[in-house]
C-alpha cells in the first residue's frame, strides 16, 4: 500500500486492557526535492505595470486584484465594461485582464473590441469560467488571443499576465503579435 510505496513500515503495539499503538514510519523528505518547488513559488513573473481588472463578480474582482498586487503590479478594479471605459478614460493602463461574459451593454469582447480602438497599445487577456466559443472564430481561438480560463491557480495568472505584457508587437487581441493561448 501507501506506505510501503513510500519506503516506510508500520508496526502494530497492542496490549490487552491498554489498547493499541499503531505508528507509521516515513524515510524523511530530501530538502533538495522540496526547495526547488518552494523557489517556483517565489520566483513567479512579477511586474509594477498598471492593470485594470474588469470582473463583475465582486469577490472574483477582490480575489484577483489581491493577486496581481501581491505580484507587485499597480492595480485598478472595475465591475463591468462601462465603468472599465471610465477609468480606462481617466488614466493610462498597461493591461486589462476582462472577464468574457459580463451583465450590460459590453461584454468582454466588445470591452476589448473598444479598447483596440481607442488604446491600440494597451494589452488585453482575457478570463472566463465558462467555454471559449466567444472568443473563438471558425472553432479555434483567434490569433493573439490570450485565455485565462478559470479557475486558475496564481502560477498562471502570473505568467499569463508576465507573457502578455511582455510580447512583441500589437496587443494581442486582434492581431497576430501575441501567441495563442496560454
Amino acid at each position: 500500500g501507501f506506505i510501503r510505496q513510500s519506503n516506510g513500515h508500520i508496526e502494530i503495539k497492542s496490549e490487552v486492557g491498554q489498547g493499541t499503538t499503531v505508528s507509521m514510519y516515513f524515510p524523511r523528505s530530501d530538502p533538495s526535492v522540496v526547495a526547488p518547488a518552494a523557489a517556483r513559488r517565489r520566483t513567479m513573473p512579477r511586474g509594477s505595470e498598471r492593470i485594470l481588472v474588469v470582473e463583475d463578480e465582486d469577490a472574483v474582482r477582490a480575489i484577483v486584484g489581491e493577486q496581481l498586487g501581491s505580484l507587485g503590479y499597480d492595480v485598478a478594479l472595475a465591475r463591468n465594461a462601462e465603468h472599465a471605459l471610465e477609468l480606462l478614460r481617466a488614466s493610462k493602463f498597461d493591461l486589462v485582464l476582462t472577464d468574457v461574459v459580463m451583465p450590460g451593454r459590453l461584454n468582454g469582447k466588445a470591452l476589448a473590441e473598444e479598447i483596440q480602438r481607442l488604446w491600440p497599445d494597451t494589452r488585453i487577456v482575457f478570463m472566463s469560467g465558462y467555454s471559449e466559443n466567444m472568443l473563438m472564430r471558425d472553432g479555434r481561438l483567434d490569433s493573439g488571443v490570450l485565455l485565462l480560463a478559470k479557475p486558475y491557480v496564481k502560477a498562471d495568472l502570473a505568467r499569463i499576465i508576465r507573457n502578455a505584457l511582455t510580447a512583441n508587437g500589437r496587443n494581442g487581441f486582434g492581431s497576430a503579435a501575441a501567441h495563442g493561448q496560454a
